[in-house]
């Protein structure tokens, strides 16, 4: 019975070759594609950083900085969907240690910080609620991002163009290799994105900061499987 089974899958594996040799002739190819838009948000990452001799101390410090800050961006238009903090943290200072100093470290005080991100969806405003959020206690800048607030119909005409494009290069390779290409057999789309990619520097100078807003990439990649004709 053994014997049997495995002769059985001898007779499988060979005739599954056989099909194989029969499959159709490829090209393969891996289409790209671009479009670059003007953003219309911005997303701003903001540090509070205080030290004071207590922990409470300094975490009331932090928390009163982070509420003078949501309430001036309140009244500037900022929606609260568009406000979030995260990271908060507290830890010991440690006052410094002699060279011959054997006793455990002295703490002198602690330092509390939590990270504030804002999203701006009316970029004229942009750099006066830098400025304004510097002057209620934001003492730590960790990035600013620009994007689409809607980047789907971008990401659609990405996707169109990457498929032009591996057309483009299926017909180039066909041609190069004397062949006629055939219709198109299998498409994978690889998804895309945006992001802070800077294309053109159109820098404009707002109230409290200059801000170079540029353009936005948005791409999208395919791999596209054509049959060679006969």
């Amino acid at each position: 019975m053994r014997f049997f089974l495995i002769i059985t899958g001898i007779l499988a594996l060979f005739a599954h070759s056989v099909v194989a040799g029969d499959t159709v002739r490829t090209i393969n190819v891996t289409g790209q594609g671009q479009v670059e838009a003007v953003p219309d948000m911005a997303t701003i990452t903001l540090g509070v950083t205080q030290q004071s001799g207590t922990a409470a101390e300094a975490l009331a410090l932090v928390s009163a900085a982070t509420a003078k800050i949501f309430e001036r961006l309140a009244a500037a238009q900022i929606e609260q969907r568009d406000m979030q903090t995260s990271d908060l943290s507290l830890y010991p200072v440690f006052a410094s240690r002699s060279s011959n100093s054997n006793g455990p470290p002295k703490i002198t005080g602690y330092t509390a910080s939590n990270r504030v991100t804002i999203r701006v969806r009316e970029l004229d405003a942009l750099g006066q609620i830098l400025d304004q959020a510097t002057r209620d206690g934001a003492n730590e800048f960790n990035g600013l991002h620009f994007g689409l607030q809607v980047p789907e119909p971008l990401e659609e005409q990405a996707r169109s163009a990457a498929v032009k494009d591996g057309i483009a290069r299926a017909t180039l390779l066909a041609e190069a290799a004397g062949v006629k290409l055939g219709p198109v057999l299998t498409i994978s789309d690889h998804g895309g994105g945006g992001g802070p990619v800077i294309m053109a520097r159109a820098v404009a100078t707002y109230e409290a900061m200059p801000v170079a807003a540029g353009e936005v990439g948005i791409s999208a990649s395919v791999d596209m499987v054509f049959a060679i004709s006969d």
